[in-house]
């Protein structure tokens, strides 16, 4: 998926609080984890606001609520949760306190800042939540004016990166559930149709199919195509037209899926198929390359000199892949400039695109994961351009 972060958010935000209520269970072995790679990193405590990080800790997605909530994960000590009063049975429903966590419940008149602070007096470094609203931010800062602010990714995106054997489950069952949309675009993709109700059939497959929550739907159709981040629009779909399809969801596990795949109504344009196999070559040669240890970079290399041996390098506007799990993009971003050597358990995105402006685009998209000895691609449907009726 290329579109933007907020866009994952908002499909999130779509869910509400039935969203919010889900029990997922996750494995004590994170907070522990965490708390070694704080203690590591020099970090005092980790302070995780509601966000991918505490759900990946605890399960619990809590709603992001103007009351704080707050995770404390100190690098010496027993984690605990504060959280408004009101909110205090959805944090013991949702199986928090069976990981050892303490929940600290606040009244309306108490300060929360000041609860955290008194317990990490002689604290000196810690660690704030990437999604942390700004206003927490400056709140915990006055909460805690001798403590140095460093981002909790510093530890907790290494962990996260690295995914355990269920965690890889989870994606690849992910995988499977989107992959059965795909084999269902013959019933979407009709002339006549818009984008936009394309879309919305699409949306109803992916619950149908498995999914908590829609993320994104992306049809772009002919000229919209050229665009990686167009989602849906009001043009109808025609005769000739290629058509990128880039669909993914949150499954009841919390795993995100994520594949994009081609179409075409009819005949394709004589340039898209000239095209299209350069694009083929660029996301096998990518999946070559991807093995335990070579870096990032080197496999955006691999996609991006295909491309551009071919002459179409200032048509592959966007980096090769990101990195998938709780959220649709994390670590490891497969770009240039990332040096980050790649090993077993990490699973990203391969997506190379080339796109035409004004004409129509194209990319190819799998998950995979890093096996000991190269990847398992969690997604498996035709990565040719699949003909549909005109």
């Amino acid at each position: 998926m290329l579109s933007l972060p907020d866009r994952t958010r908002r499909g999130r935000a779509a869910a509400g609080y039935i969203a919010a209520m889900t029990v997922r269970a996750v494995s004590p072995d994170r907070l522990s984890h965490a708390r070694t790679a704080a203690a590591t990193a020099g970090i005092d405590a980790l302070l995780v606001t509601p966000g991918p990080d505490l759900r990946w800790l605890t399960g619990y997605e809590a709603l992001p609520l103007e009351r704080l909530t707050c995770l404390v994960v100190p690098a010496e000590g027993e984690s605990f949760l504060v959280a408004p009063g009101l909110e205090v049975p959805a944090v013991e429903a949702s199986g928090v306190p069976g990981l050892g966590i303490e929940v600290v419940g606040w009244g309306e008149t108490e300060d929360p800042y000041a609860l955290v602070a008194d317990r990490l007096a002689t604290a000196s470094r810690v660690g704030l939540a990437n999604r942390m609203w700004a206003e927490q931010v400056l709140r915990f800062r006055a909460a805690l004016p001798a403590a140095e602010q460093t981002l909790a990714s510093d530890v907790l995106a290494d962990l996260r990166m690295r995914k355990a054997p269920d965690e890889v489950d989870a994606l690849r069952r992910a995988g499977q559930a989107i992959d059965r949309v795909h084999q269902r675009m013959a019933e979407f993709l009709v002339p006549g149709r818009s984008e936009r109700d394309a879309g919305r059939l699409i949306a109803a497959a992916i619950l149908e199919e498995g999914h908590q929550t829609v993320d994104f739907v992306i049809v772009g159709s002919g000229p919209n195509g050229a665009s990686p981040h167009h989602e849906v629009g009001s043009r109808v779909l025609e005769s000739g037209d290629a058509v990128v399809v880039d669909i993914g969801g949150t499954t009841p596990e919390g795993y995100c899926s994520d594949c994009t795949r081609m179409y075409a109504l009819g005949e394709p344009p004589a340039e898209f198929r000239e095209y299209f196999p350069v694009l083929h070559a660029a996301q096998l040669a990518a999946c070559a390359q991807a093995r335990p240890g070579v870096t990032a970079e080197s496999v955006d290399a691999a996609a991006r000199t295909v491309i551009a041996e071919a002459g179409f390098g200032a048509a592959f506007v966007h980096r090769t892949g990101h990195g998938i799990g709780v959220e649709t993009h994390e670590d490891p971003y497969i770009v240039s400039g990332n040096t980050t050597v790649l090993e077993p358990g990490m699973a990203f995105s391969i997506e190379p695109g080339i796109y035409l402006a004004g004409k129509h685009g194209a990319r190819i998209e799998d998950i995979v994961v890093l096996t000991g000895e190269g990847i398992e691609r969690l997604n498996v449907t035709d990565r040719d351009v699949v003909g549909l009726p005109a």
